[in-house]
């Protein structure tokens, strides 16, 4: 993972953000001209039946939202996950309850790949390097065993079950919930379990 510079969309981010290269990606804070393809990505029932917050239908208002509430100071710190220049997921951490957790989702055809893996583990380091943080939370839909993988993967720790709101749905729906902390993931990353890409 290499952090390259800061950007700042023009105009309104309070909070610069590192652009991320990894092996095959780089992360980047989302900008308004973002919400058209956005929009078109994210809105699949498939993804958003796997995440807590996503609606759906997912519209391009629901994109400019988004775009306008992230990356604030305090608050939510998001990346798009591009791919030669195309967008092709989101991954960041939010605040919760229980404290920062890491989220993710990766457009339909890019499934399999492993790009949400490379993506996780480049935001884990951003997180607890440059963000400061001592622990991350995570979860996955009990249904969704590939996400609960790319958790696995990162080194997250399974802390039990518990029921979680899908918005997509409309009702909450059991979740699989994890949690890293610094140490663990230092050493993961000095034994190289988390450099390589699967």
């Amino acid at each position: 993972m290499t952090l390259t510079e800061e950007v700042r969309c023009p105009g309104r981010r309070e909070r610069a953000l590192a652009v991320i290269e990894t092996e095959r990606l780089v992360l980047r804070a989302p900008c308004p001209d973002d919400a058209e393809e956005l929009a078109s990505h994210i809105n699949d029932r498939r993804i958003a039946v796997n995440t807590a917050r996503i609606p759906y239908p997912y519209s391009v208002e629901d994109a400019e939202q988004f775009i306008a509430a992230v990356n604030r100071r305090d608050g939510e710190v998001a990346f798009l996950i591009t791919l030669d220049d195309a967008l092709i997921g989101g991954c960041g951490v939010a605040r919760s309850d229980s404290g920062p957790e890491l989220g993710y989702w990766v457009g339909v055809p890019f499934w399999g790949q492993g790009f949400a893996t490379e993506a996780a583990r480049a935001v884990i380091d951003y997180a607890f390097g440059s963000l400061g943080h001592d622990v991350l939370e995570a979860g996955a839909r009990v249904s969704n065993p590939a996400s609960r993988r790319v958790l696995e993967k990162c080194g997250f720790q399974w802390t039990g079950v518990r029921l979680a709101r899908v918005l997509a749905i409309n009702s909450a729906a059991p979740a699989d919930r994890f949690r890293l902390d610094r140490r663990l993931w230092e050493s993961l990353k000095t034994l190289g379990r988390t450099s390589r890409v699967v």
